[in-house]
């Protein structure tokens, strides 16, 4: 289990708050395994009912680690199968998922809000990807949700041009259910989820996958994501464009 990653429990609620306060809660290997381990128990416990994803410090996540990406290029990139387990941790759970957002959700932190079904945001929050900055194409079937969620305009806007939405802006795209005020989305997931611990867990879990696309299309989109970046773009390009994204907040 890694320090950065603290699960709790509370009645039917298991909480997974990401606290790496001096990279703004970017998401390691150990992280990314530590919380697809912590989703992927909890679907075996009859006792937990909900989960709820959060950040402290006032960010959600900035991401993936660039830094240990570019350490691992030059072997396996582990940071990135670690990626790939958590997002299919979060494709497979039968548990709803709450994300409690104050601050920045960027990349993969973005992604994993998307598999979320209820989300509260503070009005610090925004949501962005700006893979497309590196080389990278959109992962975890976000090409896929962001645009049936958003539609294909939105959708273009924020993974191929890189822009960014706000707390509000999202709400209105029907990324965000509820805008609160800064510091206050934790404790309002927290009131969500015993809401949704009170309800029969069954109904909830098959109301879930009317609601959803299917677990198979999902994981078929994110398997297609992954294919065409291993086979149309250049792993060395990627690289160069991540050192010099990193060389620059150096300086």
């Amino acid at each position: 289990m890694s320090k950065h990653i603290i699960v709790s429990n509370e009645g039917f609620t298991r909480t997974i708050a990401m606290r790496r306060p001096e990279k703004r809660n970017a998401l390691t290997r150990e992280m990314f395994l530590a919380m697809s381990e912590a989703i992927d128990s909890a679907q075996s416990n009859s006792a937990i009912r909900c989960l709820i994803l959060a950040g402290r410090s006032g960010v959600f996540s900035a991401g993936d680690d660039l830094s240990e990406i570019l350490d691992d290029a030059d072997t396996a990139p582990e940071s990135v199968s670690g990626r790939l387990v958590l997002l299919r941790s979060l494709i497979n759970s039968r548990k709803p998922l709450v994300a409690a957002v104050d601050g920045p959700a960027v990349g993969t932190g973005a992604t994993m809000v998307l598999h979320c079904d209820y989300v509260i945001a503070g009005t610090t929050a925004s949501f962005s990807y700006p893979m497309i900055r590196y080389g990278l194409l959109p992962t975890g079937a976000s090409s896929l949700l962001l645009s049936r969620m958003a539609g294909c305009q939105r959708a273009f806007s924020m993974l191929l041009m890189g822009r960014a939405m706000s707390a509000e802006q999202a709400r209105e795209a029907g990324l965000v259910n509820v805008v609160v005020p800064p510091g206050h989305a934790i404790n309002e997931a927290q009131r969500l989820a015993r809401e949704i611990g009170e309800l029969q867990p069954d109904a909830v879990a098959l109301s879930r996958e009317l609601l959803k696309p299917s677990m198979d299309e999902l994981l078929r989109r994110m398997d297609e994501e992954e294919q065409l970046f291993a086979e149309r773009l250049r792993l060395p390009s990627v690289i160069a464009a991540l050192s010099r994204f990193l060389a620059r907040n150096e300086d």
